[in-house]
């Protein structure tokens, strides 16, 4: 791991090794209005779709249409509703279609202003029409900064569960401007923070005790913001080097996430009631408290990711979640759709302690179902 006590100022530069198809992720203030630039260094004569929501429009879409322009870049903008909701079959044939009417071409570029629903539905675009566009990530919140901006992974989501329809389409480019981040509301940036935790949880002990000497730091701005956004992409990065299409190590990426996707199903991604990253706030302690029932995770070390989650204005429990209503039956329904069921056999990242996840494959469904049942009633009690 790099040495975490020094955070900087200046922009950083991780690079995403996948033989011809590496990329950069560029980090730091300032990557919006460079953005053309930048683009147009690496991708000389393109032609480009922006694909954007209605709230990172308001925002952010004039200062990037402005600073492609004066790079010569001939784009085109598709402003979509924002929310979970739009990583649908209906705003996929949306997007698809406004790209070829666009007429653009193989060679020219999706560039995904935004969070990382427009992320994901954008890199699904490129990676389906004309059998494989460029793409270009422009990530707007901190959680699609340090996780779904990088690693190539696109899609949409089913009815029956999240990301279930999508393809693996690495970007040409990452440009994380750590300056947008100062727009989010405190909800969506600690929703982001869930991720870079997740991190630290699990391989990264030394990095989960750094977030817990600087998570002020973090929110407030600054240099250790910057430092802990690299840090999450070199970790993923390596991952993702190592395991691009999830085939062994990647899945440790899942962390929290088999239990929260179930809980965002079960709450039609309502956001509401339920972000993303929240969802994968209170996986990660489900994923803690689990792994202590099992034996295989001793309680200090749950009770210590719970408090740092609590600290950071997460939720950590089921009934933190507005609304309530989560009957068992269900949530074992959305775990069982899980991407990383094998021939009906659940995969769970589980833990030995901070920083020591491990995949666990055949994991019992009796004993989940248990486990659930046990948490929803000390949550009515």
């Amino acid at each position: 791991m790099t040495a975490l006590l020094e955070p900087t100022t200046a922009r950083q530069t991780v690079r995403v090794d996948l033989g011809e198809r590496s990329y950069d992720i560029l980090i730091g203030p300032g990557l919006v209005a460079a953005a053309g630039a930048e683009i147009a260094r690496r991708l000389p004569g393109i032609r480009a779709m922006v694909v954007t929501d209605a709230t990172v429009a308001d925002l952010h879409l004039a200062a990037l249409m402005t600073s492609l322009a004066s790079a010569g870049i001939d784009a085109t903008p598709l402003v979509l509703p924002a929310g979970e909701k739009t990583k649908s079959f209906e705003r996929l044939e949306e997007t698809v279609e406004a790209v070829i009417a666009a007429r653009l071409e193989r060679g020219d570029a999706v560039i995904a202003l935004g969070g990382g629903v427009i992320g994901d539905l954008s890199g699904f675009v490129a990676g389906i029409v004309r059998r494989g566009m460029r793409f270009v990530q422009i990530p707007t919140s901190l959680l699609a900064q340090v996780d779904s901006s990088v690693g190539g992974k696109t899609g949409i989501n089913s009815p029956q569960g999240k990301n279930l329809v999508g393809v693996f389409h690495q970007p040409a480019l990452v440009l994380a401007d750590t300056g947008v981040l100062d727009t989010l509301s405190r909800r969506e940036f600690a929703a982001g923070y869930a991720e870079v935790v997740k991190y630290g949880l699990i391989d990264r002990p030394d990095f989960f005790a750094w977030l817990e000497r600087h998570r002020e730091a973090i929110f407030a701005g600054g240099p250790e913001r910057a430092e802990a956004i690299a840090e999450s992409c070199r970790a993923k990065a390596a991952v993702v080097a190592a395991d691009e299409r999830e085939d062994g190590a990647r899945a440790l990426l899942n962390l929290g996430h088999t239990f929260g996707h179930a809980l965002e199903a079960a709450c039609h991604y309502d956001s509401d009631r339920l972000v993303h990253g929240e969802g994968v706030a209170i996986g990660m302690a489900l994923a803690h408290r689990f792994s202590v029932r099992l034996g295989l995770c001793n309680g200090q070390d749950a009770v210590r990711a719970e408090r740092h989650l609590e600290a950071a204005g997460l939720p950590t429990r089921i009934d933190q979640i507005p609304g309530g209503g989560f009957p068992v039956a269900e949530l074992m329904r959305g775990i069982g759709q899980d991407k990383k069921v094998s021939r009906g056999r659940l995969t769970f990242i589980l833990t030995r302690g901070i920083g020591a996840a491990f995949v666990a494959r055949d994991v019992d469904p009796a004993a989940v179902e248990a486990f659930l049942a046990d948490e929803l009633a000390h949550a009515a009690a």
